[in-house]
């Protein structure tokens, strides 16, 4: 907006206070360890002082006045020991600056915004260092006393050039929600996508509980049934208690889940991430949910038992000994394979079929196969474990009879089993897919990356441009490329987009094209990715319409489509186009190819010197740069592992109560062995051994799959770049160890109870 737009709103009737305001990139730099300040995550902001603003308040200090003054939010100073009078190099689009520290502000109880770090300085100060002398980004507009919002917004509306809107501070705050709940969208679906695997595995370890305490009051049942109770009447009993345990967990987990929201804030702050605006939400949906779901879980979970209970003919269930085995196993097999053929189909609908419900196709057929699995592992329960169990016989009689008790009841071993490993499966998954999108990515830079070095920042954020001129200065340099990113939308749809130099971008990177000349890359043209102009039907010398948030609507004209996005994109502008359409200019990386006979080291040496006054970047040869990119998968991986981590810690649960109950079913056994000479050492040893065959045949099961669902992923993204299939194989290795130490630990309180049972009373049990 022009600045001289101020001046006419300021004659709008009504309007008592209108001040521009401007923002854009600034980055804070240490002045003690000479290091950037933030930018892995929340963003760096430099903005404009607002003397009328009621939201920022001093904490310590003056307002910034004149060039040369800044005022920092107080989390930021906390965290980085910055005092009032403290000079302090600041980075924006332009060249460095050097400021002085007059104000430490906060936002209202909070010391910053969700953990941004601000710098904020007066109108012509902030104009000038953010490159936006002359202009606004925004007139902010305080009413008359009795003056509505919306009839000043009319009337302001009057008084201003086309491209300008006049908009209320409700609106405003209603777009800025709708954007922000937009940006968390996929966080959302993330989180609620573990919540699912969680309740998923929950669910067999339901399933497993009700089948053994049915099983353990056959007798009490049937008991009912001889007095008169009809099979609904036991069917109803046993989902009537299932609802019962529903609610009561459900209301358990909804505190515990408000508890944990409170505790991650608090972690937030730790980190310098404030949430300034309101107190921890609990929304009406959010109980009626988490109670619906909850409840219905669990009784869904105890059908199956429920019925097994209610069929038993009361004679048959009042002998002395009941039957373990119980269903045909043609029966079961033929199920099986139907329900694990039906989600192998829906998953490979999802994975090659596209479509837009392909990532609930995708999910639906991951749960149906599990399922389908779970169904067959009952199996091949008692032959596994005879195996995984064979070494441990030479250990004497506890090893032999933990194996004996885990291939006694295939069909409690499978479903205990089974939990354990729809979470190792997909940790399984997780860790291929990431060792092939390292994989892929080393491919493609030793296939695609001509340049020597790479050119970026140490918090993974875009930086100045003018870092680019400073390497094409050094003597040693024969090409310098930049590279931008940004999103626009296109039919409605935002997708994203990189720009380069058409001039250079052929010194630095091979571009394979299909049709047209990269050359053809101009003000008025732009290049597609092959898959996308597929998809959308384009070719070479068609126009399209693109959508910018600052540059409106542009028409291009398709001047090639090149065959490689792993390090271009899909679509491909020029910087000229670029700076058209987007108002803040930073780059996401540079490419430098260094002269002929150049030493590798001497041409690092030579580009780190250049750009000494700007900390933030780094200079990384191609192993470098390779390494750093790893590093960056490697804590996605460790972020998706630690929440797939929750459905594991569900699974060892699983163990834990499958093992206490059944030491209650087996009473009378464990006190006969004890009666005989096993001595309790023996006993825990028995169980434990019993709890580790359980664990590694789940981790065994979980592994396949896993390498399956990663192998299947992998092909379906080979269009998309994951070029590589790369199994870890040490790292499975690991995991399978870590399962069987989690047996151990499984089994440690049900083995000390097992061991502590009182002979003559567990002998007399009934």
């Amino acid at each position: 907006i022009q600045d001289s737009v101020l001046e006419d709103v300021l004659e709008v009737e009504g309007v008592v206070i209108a001040h521009g305001d401007v923002a854009g990139y600034a980055q804070l730099i240490d002045p003690v360890t000479d290091e950037a300040i933030g930018g892995f995550g929340p963003p760096t902001i430099g903005t404009s002082w607002d003397p009328d603003s009621t939201v920022v308040e001093i904490r310590e200090g003056s307002a910034p006045e004149g060039f040369g003054e800044v005022a920092v939010d107080a989390s930021t100073a906390e965290r980085h020991d910055l005092r009032i009078g403290q000079p302090i190099q600041i980075l924006f689009e332009g060249p460095p600056q050097e400021f002085t520290i007059s104000a430490i502000v906060g936002f209202g109880e909070a010391d910053n915004l969700a953990g941004a770090t601000l710098a904020m300085f007066d109108l012509p100060t902030a104009q000038q260092a953010l490159g936006k002398v002359g202009v606004f980004d925004a007139i902010n507009v305080i009413a008359e006393d009795g003056v509505s919002a919306s009839a000043l917004r009319a009337r302001i509306e009057q008084a201003l050039p086309d491209g300008v809107e006049a908009v209320t501070a409700s609106a405003v705050a209603d777009e800025n929600t709708e954007a922000l709940s937009e940006g968390l969208g996929f966080f959302k679906t993330a989180l609620l996508v573990f919540a699912f695997i969680a309740l998923f595995v929950g669910a067999f370890i339901i399933f497993n509980t009700f089948s053994i305490i049915t099983a353990q009051r056959t007798r009490e049942l049937a008991l009912l049934r001889a007095l008169g109770a009809s099979r609904g009447q036991v069917l109803a009993s046993v989902l009537t208690e299932a609802a019962l345990v529903g609610v009561f967990a459900s209301v358990i987990g909804l505190a515990a889940g408000v508890v944990i929201a409170l505790g991650l804030q608090a972690l937030l702050s730790a980190f310098g991430i404030d949430l300034p605006s309101t107190s921890t939400q609990v929304l009406p949906r959010t109980i009626v949910v988490s109670l619906l779901v909850g409840t219905v879980v669990t009784v869904l979970s105890s059908i199956l038992p429920a019925r097994r209970a209610s069929r038993v003919a009361p004679v048959e269930a009042l002998r002395g000994d009941q039957p373990t085995a119980g269903r045909s196993l043609r029966r079961r097999l033929i199920s099986g394979v139907v329900v694990t053929a039906v989600g192998a189909g829906l998953l490979a609908l999802g994975l090659f079929g596209g479509g837009s419900n392909a990532a609930l196709t995708i999910g639906v057929g991951a749960v149906v196969m599990f399922l389908g699995i779970a169904m067959l592992a009952p199996l091949f329960a008692r032959p596994l474990a005879r195996v995984i169990g064979a070494p441990l016989v030479k250990l004497g009689i506890q090893g032999k009879l933990g194996r004996e008790n885990a291939m006694r009841n295939p069909r409690r071993t499978a479903s205990t089993a089974s939990a354990l490993m729809i979470g190792l499966g997909l940790v399984a998954m997780v860790s291929i897919l990431a060792s092939s999108l390292k994989a892929s990515f080393n491919a493609a830079l030793e296939e695609t990356l001509k340049a020597d070095l790479t050119l970026t920042t140490t918090s993974f954020i875009s930086f100045s441009p003018q870092v680019a001129d400073l390497v094409r200065a050094v003597p040693e340099i024969e090409a310098v490329s930049e590279f931008r990113q940004n999103g626009f939308e296109y039919e409605g749809r935002t997708v994203f987009m990189t720009a380069v130099d058409p001039g250079t971008i052929g010194q630095v990177a091979e571009v394979d094209m299909e049709a047209g000349r990269i050359d053809a890359l101009g003000q008025g043209s732009l290049l597609v990715y092959r898959e996308v102009a597929e998809s959308e039907g384009l070719e070479v010398g068609e126009s399209v319409t693109l959508s910018f948030p600052a540059g409106g609507d542009r028409d291009y004209i398709v001047g090639g489509i090149y065959a490689d996005n792993r390090l271009l994109g899909d679509w491909l502008l020029s910087i000229t186009a670029y700076e058209q359409v987007f108002t803040e200019q930073l780059d996401t990386f540079v490419l430098v190819k260094g002269r002929s006979g150049i030493a590798p080291a001497e041409l690092q040496r030579a580009v780190e010197a250049a750009v000494t006054e700007y900390p933030n970047i780094e200079v990384q040869d191609q192993a470098s740069f390779r390494e750093k990119q790893a590093g960056f998968i490697d804590q996605i991986l460790g972020l998706v592992t630690a929440l797939l981590a929750l459905a594991i810690l569900i699974a060892v649960f699983g163990i834990v109560n499958t093992l206490g109950l059944s030491i209650y079913e087996r009473t009378r056994e464990l006190g006969l062995l004890r009666a005989v000479g096993m001595t309790r050492r023996q006993v825990r040893s028995m169980i434990r051994w019993e709890s580790v065959i359980i664990a590694v045949f789940g981790a065994l099961l979980g592994l396949a799959i896993g390498i399956l669902f990663g192998w299947a992923l992998q092909r379906a993204l080979v269009d998309d770049g994951l070029s590589e299939l790369a199994i870890p194989g040490g790292q499975l290795l690991v995991y399978l160890v870590i399962a069987g130490l989690m047996g151990v630990l499984a089994a440690v309180l049900p083995a000390r109870r097992a061991a502590k049972l009182n002979v003559l009373e567990a002998i007399s049990y009934e």
